[in-house]
């Protein structure tokens, strides 16, 4: 599962879906033609008036509470938010709130390795036995680059079929990250390394593990002052074990219906499990002005030297519309190829996409996980987004994709 999956495919359902409503977009305008063929400049971006009113229809069938930043280079951002922050006592939702990002964490872990790659501690071709001796059965045939950019092959630990069970039966007790690659090694590797491309939240936890084993001090710590206190993101953090969420934050929500646990009404989750079940997969808590400084120092070049920006962005091709790169992919969209990552825990669903040079960022952040009701409104308040994002404007076309990395059918993800 992957609730950042939370199981084998909430990645996934989502995932593979948004990506075929990319495709689909692209195949009407065709794919030799230029994105933006399909879009009308527009007068004025962003346009507030218009996303507003999505985001409101989003709360009206029946949201708990989403925001949305856009911000298109020339002028200041739009910031807008409906619904609530809390249901139980209402709290009204700003777009100052902070969320749980799921696996944009992984664009941020990325970056710490590639800066490590930088300093000359470690190399992307080092092999995950060089860290971390004899914690995943072949690791002297894996490299750090492979991890990055899932195609180590090693099994995604949230798709083990008792993974989600057993956290919900102690869902507050601190997993060990060694806990949590057990979980995966006790699966055959997918294909052999470099040969095929899965996501894997296993892959990310190894990367924290590296990371400290080559720094000597914690993920945490290093996140924290090599991108939390250099870009000034007051509003992020990387919980471990603390299961609130200090300051004005959205609760997040299962909805009746969900696919984890039953409930005939919003069932408010956000303290419910440790965070050390995501760790350096998924477990970062941000704001939506965070995340567009975030990527826009990333891809601006304020983080990485070009040449390592330039590895971080070298994608493998999963469709024709969608690459990953090192913790970052790139999706093309009817008004054009945008740049970030997604994610999701229970209760939180985020998406961060980009220009590529950084200056204009679109982030979309919602309080549950979309269900059939909101899915298809979330993806065209997506799609609007962006092409606003881009100076451009969708009136006529079907929604296209955020994001989507790919996922194999199965039961619903727990961590994306």
């Amino acid at each position: 599962m992957m609730w950042f999956g939370w199981g084998p495919s909430s990645i996934g359902l989502r995932r593979r879906r948004l990506v075929a409503l990319s495709a689909a977009m692209l195949l009407v305008v065709g794919l030799s033609v230029a994105p933006a063929a399909a879009a009308s400049p527009t007068a004025a971006h962003p346009d507030g008036a218009r996303l507003q009113a999505l985001l409101d229809e989003l709360v009206a069938d029946g949201a708990p509470g989403v925001l949305a930043l856009v911000d298109d280079g020339p002028g200041p951002a739009w910031t807008g938010a409906s619904g609530q922050a809390r249901l139980d006592p209402p709290v009204p939702l700003r777009g100052s709130a902070r969320f749980r990002v799921g696996s944009i964490t992984k664009t941020m872990v990325a970056t710490v390795v590639l800066q490590l790659v930088g300093e000359g501690t470690l190399r992307l071709d080092d092999s995950v036995e060089r860290w971390l001796p004899g914690l995943v059965p072949n690791g002297a045939a894996i490299t750090v680059r492979q991890l990055l950019n899932h195609t180590s092959g090693i099994f995604n630990y949230t798709d083990d079929p008792g993974f989600l069970g057993d956290l919900l039966a102690d869902p507050t007790k601190t997993r060990s990250p060694q806990s949590l690659v057990a979980v995966a090694t006790a699966h055959p590797p997918l294909f052999p390394p470099g040969a095929g491309w899965s996501y894997s939240n296993t892959n990310y936890i190894l990367a924290g593990l590296i990371i400290q084993a080559a720094t000597g001090h914690s993920p945490q710590s290093e996140l924290g002052r090599r991108i939390f206190t250099s870009l000034g993101l007051h509003g992020t953090s990387f919980p471990v074990t603390d299961r609130g969420i200090s300051g004005y934050h959205a609760h997040g929500y299962l909805l009746p219906g969900n696919p984890f646990l039953p409930t005939s009404q919003p069932l408010d989750v956000t303290t419910l499990i440790s965070p050390s079940w995501a760790w350096t997969a998924g477990a970062v808590i941000s704001t939506a002005a965070d995340l567009a400084r975030f990527y826009g120092a990333l891809l601006g070049g304020r983080l990485l030297s070009p040449t390592l920006l330039a590895q971080m962005e070298t994608t493998v091709p999963i469709n024709p519309v969608f690459g990953y790169g090192l913790g970052l992919y790139s999706t093309r969209t009817v008004c054009g190829t945008v740049w970030g990552h997604d994610g999701s825990v229970p209760g939180y669903n985020s998406v961060a996409l980009n220009s590529r040079d950084g200056k204009r960022h679109m982030v979309l952040m919602i309080s549950t996980d979309p269900d059939a009701q909101t899915g298809p409104l979330l993806d065209l308040t997506q799609s609007t987004a962006i092409c606003q994002m881009l100076g451009q404007d969708i009136t006529d076309a079907a929604p296209s994709t955020i994001t989507g990395t790919p996922q194999p059918a199965g039961t619903p993800a727990l961590l994306r």
